[in-house]
């Protein structure tokens, strides 16, 4: 998932690419949780 996934709002990145580029893993991991809509209270 950290590699194949492109998310939503992130310029087209992988969460991999991401944490690459300088984003913060808690900034990913909120991104990923929206995207499988992962209630709110589980993030």
């Amino acid at each position: 998932m950290l590699l194949d996934h492109v998310l939503t709002g992130f310029d087209g990145r992988s969460a991999a690419q991401a944490i690459e580029d300088g984003v913060e893993p808690r900034d990913v991991w909120r991104a990923l949780c929206a995207d499988f809509d992962v209630p709110h209270d589980r993030w």
